[in-house]
């Protein structure tokens, strides 16, 4: 089946099978096609059951004809065995750090109404106003304009329902915008206090400052003290052990969201960095069982692996992490310990999210759902290699090799140069139903991904290296990636093309007026085109202030005047000739809707073949399944579109 006959017959099936299953497959389908990837099984723990026996976990599957998702809640044995369909997971008890040790007491989230912003707050007789007053910035945040609403913390009594505003009258938020959850607030392990993270600060200080600190609201008196008042950086995920013991996440620069990330220690009165001489940054972390070690995930070398960090009973007898787990894939998330054993998520790029055991002693790890082992078992898989490139400053860098399924050296394919976002994400073993390596193998393509200038997992320098040179050092990583790669006989070297989002389309728009030919086509998904509008209408300009060096109009900086001029992707448009499809969300406040108008209509403009979709009702991601399939639909069009005709 060639590719347009594949997607007419992806667009027009819209009947789906029973909830466990896929949609039909006949028995000669070889390849992952876009409505395949859409309906996956979608596997995400709850937890495991505090008498450690048992794993509750739920199965979610896409309708895309009702454009919903609907989901099942499991329990399996963590020894093994069938899972079993349940009503509700409280029917077997798993700790929730949001009811209080005693029972009484549950943390509840509330919207609590504190500014007048609206003309209908600032002007009740005119009841048909939609329009705000804003006189500070933060006014609007990811997707979301700002209402004079803010997300309070609330104790609230199970018997009676009486409930207590521990953030009182204050214009702060927890969880915090926009990504915060459950893990921003937790009960002390005595019962007597309640922590919660916060950023209080308002307006431009709020906008410019990433330091979020951890406060404690003692019940008994009312009073809240700032935990972490002398750090001015992140400080993040408060959590107790089993024996009261307190340890968080740690950023120690203001404005540096991709500082590294460190684990600190509360110990009776002192503070010990657990992580400090690790030449690493942790994602998210879990207490040991028993109090004496703290388990934790993060990027290593093109891959997210588990970790422990021993607790010392001095400091200066503190030893570096242990890495437990290794191989060709990530460890995106702790599930929950049961003795020696480990439940954690794993992926990689030819396989979505199932839930695995990790022996704690020999990081040995098992299977433990297998939701979607049948589909993946009817398909053929792509093949994933390490290909190390030497840079232009003579570094070794790693870059992921992805091939179609039947790859055969002796044929030439069509290459795609994946750029990451982030900037400072990991490129590791992934998988997106947006970004996905395998479907774009399935395809037809060969994909290169290096593990650029700016990605955790190679040490703090490598990932500092980006900030302030944006249009430097990390361009001629691409450039060498894709440069050692067209090397080899397979590759078609009249048929490369260019892709990527956020800062992954910033790069294709820089890259698009300096390939000096290399490239045939490029495809930038909310990418920053012009960084004088962008930092005119972003949100968080702690970001902006801290990758590009500061405001444009400051003549006298000249590190900023190099990033919004030199590095000015706006700056150089006149040099763009290869094809280019730009997609923008309407409701991206991070990389705003001017930022993709304004690089397809100067590619229009300049009479070079473009494409722009647009989704009014998406942010910087994509989230609605019929959007999803479109997505992908024109994605893999105009690559056929500009690569193979």
């Amino acid at each position: 089946m060639n590719y347009k006959t594949r997607i007419a017959v992806t667009l027009l099936a819209t009947q789906l099978t029973s909830f466990s299953g896929f949609s039909q497959h006949s028995e000669k389908k070889e390849n992952l096609t876009p409505r395949d990837l859409i309906e996956l099984n979608r596997v995400s723990a709850v937890g495991i059951s505090d008498d450690g026996l048992n794993v509750i976990y739920s199965i979610s599957k896409v309708d895309i004809k009702s454009n919903t998702r609907n989901s099942k809640l499991l329990i399996k044995p963590l020894a093994g065995g069938e899972a079993k369909e349940i009503q509700n997971y409280s029917d077997f008890i798993v700790s929730n750090p949001h009811t209080s040790p005693n029972g009484k007491y549950s943390l509840i989230t509330e919207d609590v109404a504190i500014e007048k912003i609206r003309g209908t707050d600032l002007y009740p007789e005119l009841t048909q106003s939609n329009m705000m007053v804003y006189n500070d910035l933060n006014y609007r945040h990811w997707d979301t304009w700002e209402d004079g609403k803010y997300s309070h913390v609330l104790i609230e009594e199970k018997e009676t329902g009486a409930r207590v505003d521990i953030m009182s009258e204050e214009p702060f938020d927890c969880p915090q915008k926009p990504f915060g959850g459950g893990e921003d607030y937790i009960w002390s392990a005595d019962g007597e206090s309640v922590l919660y993270v916060t950023k209080k600060q308002s307006g431009t200080a709020y906008a410019t400052s990433t330091n979020t600190d951890i406060y404690q609201y003692n019940l008994a008196d009312k009073k809240t003290i700032n935990l972490t008042e002398e750090n001015k950086g992140y400080d993040t995920q408060p959590a107790f052990s089993k024996t009261g013991s307190l340890a968080y996440l740690q950023m120690i620069r203001d404005g540096y969201e991709s500082d590294k990330n460190d684990i600190i220690l509360v110990n009776e009165g002192s503070k010990w960095n657990l992580t400090a001489e690790w030449d690493g940054t942790v994602n998210g972390f879990t207490w040991g069982e028993n109090a004496d070690r703290i388990y934790f995930t993060a990027p290593v070398k093109g891959t997210v692996h588990l970790f422990e960090v021993l607790i010392p009973k001095r400091l200066e007898k503190l030893k570096l992490p242990r890495q437990i787990t290794h191989g060709q894939f990530d460890v995106n998330g702790i599930v929950g310990q049961s003795g020696e054993t480990m439940v954690v998520n794993r992926r990689d790029m030819n396989h979505t999210t199932e839930l695995y055991t990790v022996d704690l002693k020999s990081g040995h790890m098992i299977q433990f759902t297998h939701a979607n082992d049948e589909f993946y078992n009817s398909i053929n898989l792509s093949t994933v290699t390490k290909r190390m490139v030497k840079t232009t400053d003579g570094k070794s860098m790693l870059s992921w090799v992805i091939y179609p399924p039947d790859f055969d050296s002796t044929k030439t394919y069509p290459t795609l140069l994946y750029c990451q976002g982030g900037p400072q994400g990991a490129l590791s073993q992934f998988y997106s139903y947006r970004w996905n390596f395998q479907l774009m193998a399935a395809n037809g393509y060969i994909i290169i991904a290096p593990n650029r200038r700016g990605m955790p997992g190679y040490g703090v320098a490598w990932n500092e290296q980006i900030s302030k040179d944006y249009g430097g050092q990390n361009m001629q990583d691409y450039l060498s990636a894709i440069d050692d790669l067209s090397k080899e006989t397979y590759v078609d070297k009249d048929k490369l093309g260019c892709i990527g989002a956020s800062y992954g389309g910033y790069s294709a728009f820089y890259l698009a007026a300096i390939h000096e030919g290399r490239f045939k086509t490029f495809i930038a998904h909310d990418g920053i085109f012009n960084w004088k509008s962008m930092y005119g209408t972003t949100e968080e300009l702690f970001f902006v202030n801290w990758d590009l060096g500061g405001a444009y109009w400051d003549k006298n900086n000249k590190t900023a005047q190099q990033s919004h001029n030199a590095f000015n992707p706006s700056e150089r448009v006149e040099d763009w000739t290869a094809p280019i499809m730009i997609i923008q969300g309407g409701k991206d406040y991070r990389v705003p809707i001017g930022q993709g108008l304004e690089a397809y209509q100067a590619a229009k403009l300049q009479g070079i073949k473009s494409r722009l979709l647009y989704f009014p009702e998406e942010n910087h991601w994509v989230l609605d399944y019929q959007n999803s399939l479109i997505w992908h639909t024109e994605f893999y069009k105009w690559l056929e579109e500009t690569i193979n005709n």
